[in-house]
């Protein structure tokens, strides 16, 4: 059998060390070095080590139901504690920062495969599993609507099992919700949810992941989503049903979010959660103004419907102004110019649209590092 070595990132307590927690403030001038062979990658005070043992690089064994070995699936944000998902951005930062460096020494996914179904077509989701995959190491492969048809061709029980004895971990992109409940049901390896028509989870990561490095924390911020009730304001209702922060999502009549995930959110107490149809009072005094495309995948047949109804709700260099001077302006893309928001926005200095699109492959290396265990 085929042996590697695994590294693991680990924190070696020291009275001078800095918490990467999201309430530390990125702007602290306090640098330290990460040290690792032939590279030093500075980033915020804090010493971290190594540690190797030697792992097995065959595909997991078909007798083996990785889940019960504490293997953990990654379908909604709110299925983990704050404490978790903390941790998980914290990696992000760590690893991100030494991708950055050039260092490609770091290899926890090597002699690891995973199989990416696709059900819907992408460039972010594609290109930053596959490359952040590769990038640590390991081999990701690409299965694109026509390779499986899953549900139609063969059911999905059936391709959940097939490819758990092949790959050690499966990322699926699809419509529907119930598609990723019966992959991760009858999967016996991590199942990531790269999105469906209901949440989008590994978005709404990398934009907490993005916040914390401009901002400097998530807890506390404001941040107004200006459009439609879709699945990343489902994620952001999720994300504040766990972490402490301020969501104001800013739709017309008609386009709020499914009713039962709000209520749920505003039920857990944790966020001050607002779902309203002033977009210009909403905007007020935000942190962040975030936007999506008001006809997502599959309703395109209701975009000229859509841009009747959502009249007003253009994210544009007026409603910057009363959001404020220090507002950030946020899009999960492919944004439709001129359309949802305008073109002076989008290339604002203020927009940190771009950054939020690397961080996805960053964020979502840490939800696998942790949905393997390494």
């Amino acid at each position: 059998m085929a042996a590697s070595i695994s590294c693991h990132l680990s924190s070696v307590s020291s009275p001078e060390s800095v918490s990467l927690s999201s309430s530390s403030s990125h702007s602290r001038g306090a640098k330290n070095l990460l040290r690792f062979p032939g590279v030093s990658v500075a980033t915020p005070a804090i010493r971290r080590r190594i540690s190797c043992q030697t792992v097995s690089s065959a595909p997991p064994s078909s007798s083996v139901n990785l889940k019960e070995l504490g293997l953990k699936d990654f379908l909604h944000i709110n299925d983990f504690n704050k404490e978790t998902l903390l941790k998980i951005l914290d990696r992000a930062k760590e690893v991100k920062a030494l991708i950055k460096s050039g260092e490609r020494m770091y290899l926890p996914f090597k002699g690891k495969t995973m199989a990416m179904i696709f059900a819907k077509p992408s460039m972010r989701t594609r290109v930053s599993f596959e490359t952040g995959f590769y990038l640590l190491g390991g081999h990701a492969l690409y299965l694109g609507p026509d390779d499986i048809q899953m549900g139609k061709r063969e059911e999905t029980r059936d391709v959940a099992r097939v490819l758990s004895r092949y790959n050690d971990i499966i990322m699926a992109r699809v419509f529907a919700h119930q598609d990723i409940l019966d992959l991760a049901k009858y999967a016996t390896v991590p199942v990531i949810n790269g999105l469906t028509d209901f949440n989008h989870p590994c978005q709404i990561m990398a934009d907490a992941l993005t916040i914390i490095e401009h901002i400097g924390q998530l807890e506390g911020t404001k941040v107004v989503y200006v459009g439609d009730g879709n699945n990343i304001v489902h994620s952001w209702l999720l994300l504040a049903s766990v972490i402490p922060f301020h969501f104001v999502c800013a739709c017309p009549g008609g386009f709020e979010p499914d009713p039962r995930t709000a209520k749920k959110a505003i039920k857990a107490g944790v966020s001050k959660i607002e779902i309203v149809n002033d977009v210009k009072e909403a905007v007020k005094g935000a942190d962040v103004v975030y936007s999506d495309v008001w006809a997502s995948m599959g309703q395109k047949d209701e975009a000229e419907h859509r841009r009747k109804a959502f009249q007003g709700f253009q994210v544009d260099e007026e409603l910057m102004k009363i959001a404020g001077p220090k507002t950030y302006f946020m899009h999960c893309l492919p944004a439709e110019r001129g359309v949802e928001v305008t073109d002076g926005v989008i290339e604002a200095p203020n927009s940190i649209v771009f950054p939020q699109a690397e961080n996805r492959m960053h964020a979502q290396n840490a939800i696998m590092l942790h949905a393997l265990g390494l």
